[in-house]
């Protein structure tokens, strides 16, 4: 398999495991304090990378790559949870949509910033043309309006597309598993004392569903996706893999019709289609 396509296998395989965050952190907020979820879900995700890089005795990252890390840190260990676990009290997951489905576009946009990506003009095309499906089938779907709910998902969007654009462009030389890892190990000490500090007084009354919310966005929102997000993105190109989040409200959608056994209508197989020809197109066109 070439770099191209080890990098799109492993983009895929990343949102696939995303695609679950939302839903996730929707079933732990309604019990946890969001700033509690956001540095535990960080504290446990950063002891276990830690694990790992003693394992594997990675050597320490250069000088030169401790503020890109702490970017990274920012961007999608703190912002984006942070911002996403505060917005999903005032709206729903599935509200949440129109804003994900902006996050490809964000991302590219960071691509050509700091990664120095020069995508092609048709490009910008396919990939406006993407987020527009994605974002007017979340809002057919009957959106209320949640003017600070709104907000910070926007906010989470912008910090969240250059925390993975920072992330890929480290990943091509710190490696994918790598730069996640010693960006959760960065802002470990404080999560770890912010954890302690919203602590809630007893987790006795925390039921099952938020418990298993936690778990999940702590091992795979935090770590395991990461790990093959970041190496899609390095491999295959930010902008170009960076698409393929375009697809991830669909895949939101299909879990819950798998595990909660909602409905699939014919009109999000249609936008579906519509969406993974726009990848297909944009990758194309990626330069």
């Amino acid at each position: 398999m070439d770099r191209t396509a080890s990098g799109w296998l492993n983009g895929m395989i990343g949102v696939v495991i995303f695609s679950g965050s939302l839903p996730a952190t929707r079933l732990a907020v309604m019990q946890f304090d969001p700033v509690f979820l956001t540095v535990a879900r960080a504290g446990i995700a950063g002891a276990l990378a830690l694990l790992l890089l003693l394992f594997f005795k990675e050597k320490r990252p250069a000088r030169r790559d401790i503020l890109s890390l702490m970017v990274v840190a920012a961007g999608v260990v703190v912002g984006f949870p942070l911002l996403t676990a505060l917005a999903l009290q005032h709206v729903t997951s599935a509200h949440s949509v129109v804003f994900v489905g902006l996050l490809p576009l964000a991302t590219a946009v960071f691509g050509v910033i700091r990664g120095g990506e020069r995508p092609k003009p048709v490009f910008w095309l396919f990939a406006v043309t993407g987020s527009a499906l994605v974002c007017g089938f979340a809002l057919s779907q009957g959106l209320t309006a949640a003017p600070v709910g709104d907000a910070l998902m926007m906010a989470a969007i912008i910090v969240c597309g250059l925390g993975y654009a920072e992330g890929a462009k480290l990943s091509r030389t710190l490696g994918g598993w790598q730069v996640i890892s010693w960006a959760l190990v960065l802002s470990l000490p404080l999560m770890i004392l912010s954890s302690i500090w919203f602590m809630p007084a007893s987790f006795s009354n925390i039921d099952a569903p938020a418990l298993a919310g936690l778990a999940y966005v702590s091992l795979f929102s935090m770590l395991i996706g990461f790990v093959f997000w970041y190496r899609g993105l390095a491999q295959g190109g930010i902008a170009s893999v960076g698409q393929l989040q375009l697809l991830q409200p669909f895949l939101g959608l299909t879990l819950a019709a798998t595990l909660l056994h909602e409905t699939v209508t014919w009109t999000m197989l249609a936008a579906t289609a519509a969406v993974i020809a726009c990848v297909a197109a944009a990758r194309k066109f990626a330069g």
